[in-house]
């Protein structure tokens, strides 16, 4: 495969797992709303723990084709289904971590971007940037383990 080619298939894994996270995080979203007012639900608006979808969208199936035009083997699917589940629930994780990041930040600092000092500005972003960071790192790292399964 050329390096354009694994580039290509790489993205596409990438977009697998991020359509899998939205996915599962639609599901979340109604469990969250019916646990509104269930004290151990959170307060961070992503409930108590994530879902775990493992169905797949019209758009995952999309992006399944073009990544496994031959489909997979029932061993290589409970593999994929291994690492799906481990990057949405590695995604909630961060998704929380940055939650709770602006939660504090915003407690501390107010909720008022425009009254930030330079210096609380660039905190802030830099604290977003971080989660951003591993967030993306995670993604690529789950992404390659996608890609050696065949």
């Amino acid at each position: 495969m050329t390096d354009a080619a694994t580039e290509e298939r790489l993205a596409l894994a990438e977009a697998f797992l991020q359509e899998a996270v939205y996915h599962s995080r639609s599901a979340q979203a109604g469990a969250a709303l019916f646990a509104a007012n269930d004290p151990e639900a959170g307060r961070c608006g992503l409930g108590v723990e994530a879902e775990v979808v493992l169905d797949l969208s019209p758009a995952g199936e999309k992006l399944f084709g073009r990544i496994w035009p031959d489909g997979l083997t029932p061993d290589a699917l409970q593999t994929l289904q291994a690492v799906m589940t481990g990057w949405i629930e590695r995604q909630d994780a961060l998704d929380r971590q940055r939650n709770h990041f602006l939660k504090e930040f915003r407690r501390t600092h107010g909720f008022d971007r425009a009254a930030y000092t330079p210096e609380q500005a660039a905190a802030q972003r830099a604290g977003l940037d971080n989660v951003n960071g591993e967030v993306d790192e995670g993604r690529r790292a789950a992404a390659r383990e996608l890609m050696a399964i065949t």
